[in-house]
């Protein structure tokens, strides 16, 4: 636990100040965290970090997170999506090359984890440059979430909420981790306002808050899977970049695809 409590405390005191001072310091942070997660599922899946469709996808991923403000490709007649559809035939053309020992579903495998962690982390740069109130906002209630998860969970949690995934969640810790992130954007929303229309708050914490639930549980589901405990180990007591922001990976987005952003 002591582990655990003095790296939160130097990972808060490191990553808060880049958030707050956003901009190019923000982008670059955002292209590390990416490729290290990314690298953390392709280590769990057992693939070579270096080889031609690891760095595929690594080039996909560096492409997909360029901010939406920079127009790289705007003397190029060619889009974010041709690229991937690109690199798409590339890696099943490497699936003949190789005599399959680079199987399909390897293939699929890095094209599903790339876009999942690429989508998370370029919508967590747009978030932030749509203003600090809305990062913190998707903090606040993820870390309300988890804390009342726990403890309520802890307290009068009975009732298993996916044992097979994920032992220790209750549906009691569940709900209540939900109401306290509720609480919590209210609070919030008093002193940083963000909406003006109450109940739409609400239901988009709602929504925020089940997804990131959903998001921690993908991510347990993936270690399972693999039969590993943690996705990496960067961070002690912690485990890896996608332990710490699996949910964020799912929020992020959902954000914007509500238009809350």
């Amino acid at each position: 636990m002591k582990e655990r409590i003095i790296t939160a405390l130097i990972a808060i005191a490191v990553f808060v100040p880049v958030v707050w001072y956003g901009g190019a310091v923000f982008t670059i942070a955002i292209y590390a965290l990416a490729s290290i997660g990314l690298f953390e599922l392709i280590r769990m899946k057992g693939l070579s970090l270096v080889s031609l469709p690891t760095m595929l996808t690594g080039l996909l991923l560096w492409l997909i997170l360029i901010p939406s403000h920079v127009n790289l490709f705007s003397g190029l007649e060619i889009n974010k999506v041709e690229i991937t559809f690109i690199i798409v035939l590339l890696l099943l053309s490497y699936t003949v090359l190789s005599k399959n020992t680079f199987t399909f579903d390897d293939a699929s495998f890095l094209l599903m984890t790339t876009i999942y962690v690429a989508m998370g982390f370029y919508y967590m740069n747009e978030t932030r440059s749509s203003g600090l109130e809305y990062i913190f906002y998707a903090f606040f209630i993820i870390w309300a979430t988890d804390t009342g998860a726990y403890f309520i969970g802890k307290a009068i949690g009975k009732r298993k909420l996916w044992p097979e995934i994920s032992p220790n969640k209750t549906v009691e810790g569940s709900v209540g981790g939900i109401l306290c992130a509720v609480v919590i954007a209210l609070i919030y929303n008093a002193f940083v306002p963000i909406s003006d229309h109450i109940f739409f708050l609400i239901a988009v914490t709602v929504a925020v808050s089940v997804f990131g639930q959903i998001g921690d549980l993908v991510e347990s589901a993936f270690k399972r899977h693999y039969g590993v405990k943690d996705s990496g180990k960067i961070l002690p007591g912690h485990g890896g970049i996608l332990d710490r922001f699996d949910s964020l990976l799912f929020v992020l987005p959902l954000l914007h695809f509500l238009h809350f952003i």
